[in-house]
């Protein structure tokens, strides 16, 4: 779905591409997506010398799930010492957190399109397990011990 953009990044950065067709849910649940991002990632940091890639200047990107996948194999690259660092992520509009879809963001693009409130519980949702039975308790908060929720307010809160 994304072959058009990236032809189109490639083509105006004078740059190489890679786009991972990962796995998609609900019928692939979690990690799914992640295992499948994170090994392509991995494979192409062994091979950079097959693709005459300079390896101070390979970038991860990603929008929506995307995004979310290309922080996540950021992260579990970032203390990796046998493969190049990574030299940047993009993360276009990523999906990041799902404990509080009550945070200040959420209640005023409620009503947003595309991606409503509702739907981007719903699609996280499916993304871990593919049942949306407590889409409510997830709307009202109540899916997150109050216990985890004071180690993350730190991080997530509206302030």
């Amino acid at each position: 779905s994304h072959g058009r953009i990236c032809q189109y990044i490639a083509k105006e950065s004078g740059s190489l591409v890679m786009s991972v067709g990962y796995r998609l849910a609900p019928e692939h649940k979690y990690p799914a997506a992640y295992e499948d991002c994170l090994n392509a990632t991995q494979h192409f940091l062994q091979h950079l010398e097959h693709y005459g890639v300079d390896p101070a200047r390979v970038i991860v990107c990603g929008d929506s799930a995307g995004g979310n996948l290309a922080a996540a194999v950021s992260q579990t690259l970032a203390g990796r010492s046998d493969l190049p660092k990574l030299r940047a992520q993009i993360l276009i509009y990523p999906g990041l957190q799902a404990l509080d879809f009550n945070l200040p963001s959420y209640q005023q693009n409620r009503g947003v399109p595309l991606l409503f409130r509702e739907r981007a519980a719903f699609y996280v949702l499916q993304y871990l397990n593919g049942n949306a039975t407590n889409l409510e308790e997830v709307l009202e908060g109540s899916h997150i011990p109050v216990d985890i929720k004071l180690n993350y307010r730190k991080w997530v809160s509206p302030d």
